[in-house]
């Protein structure tokens, strides 16, 4: 029965610092064989905690351009001067198989995949406050102070945009936001318009 369902596509937004990375960590930890990462190509320098293909892809400007041409990228945005994006097979492989898919993606890249994809559920990760924002940013030691404060100014423009999501998760308490986050994802699982098949295996005559 399980086969027959439908995809979820689950977009997680929030400024640098606000705790995404954490999150899907967590999440990751205790996941079950449905629920899928997708890791986003970039040409930013990997910071000393990253693993290459775990957190990014870490690829030169001219191995994301010649994705982006051949077709291969299912968005993409430029943040800090460098390239961000999606790539396209494995997500599509994933959700036609009935996966629950999850992308970290800025913005607006978000606005993108929530056109490509009108089903997807997108989630906002709210920090406690910007000062909260600002000491995170500080604490990590991974950029020099002009390039956080230019994050600060990101960050104060793209929570403007929080409201456009259709859910909000405080990180706030790690623990307590990986919670909500799960929730969110097992509220979506049972929607009827992914469930339609479980009717009909219930009701076919044997």
């Amino acid at each position: 029965m399980r086969n027959n369902r439908e995809g979820l596509l689950i977009v997680l937004s929030g400024p640098s610092g606000s705790g995404k990375d954490t999150l899907l960590s967590e999440l990751a930890a205790h996941a079950d064989d449905d629920l899928e990462f997708s890791v986003s190509l970039t040409t930013r320098q990997r910071r000393s905690w990253e693993a290459d293909g775990t957190h990014y892809y870490f690829v030169t400007r001219e191995y994301f351009e010649q994705k982006l041409k051949d077709g291969e990228v299912l968005e993409h945005t430029s943040y800090s001067g460098n390239y961000y994006g999606t790539p396209k097979t494995t997500v599509d492989e994933w959700l036609a198989n009935g996966k629950t898919v999850v992308l970290k993606i800025e913005v607006e890249g978000a606005k993108r995949i929530r056109s490509l994809y009108p089903n997807c559920v997108s989630v906002f990760l709210l920090p406690p406050s910007l000062e909260v924002l600002s000491q995170r940013l500080f604490g990590r030691k991974s950029e020099d102070e002009s390039e956080i404060l230019r994050r600060m100014e990101i960050a104060a423009d793209e929570l403007r945009h929080a409201s456009d999501y259709d859910y909000l998760i405080l990180n706030d308490e790690l623990d307590y936001a990986v919670s909500d986050f799960r929730a969110i994802i097992r509220a979506e699982r049972q929607r009827t318009c992914r469930r339609k098949y479980m009717i009909e295996e219930v009701t076919k005559i044997q």
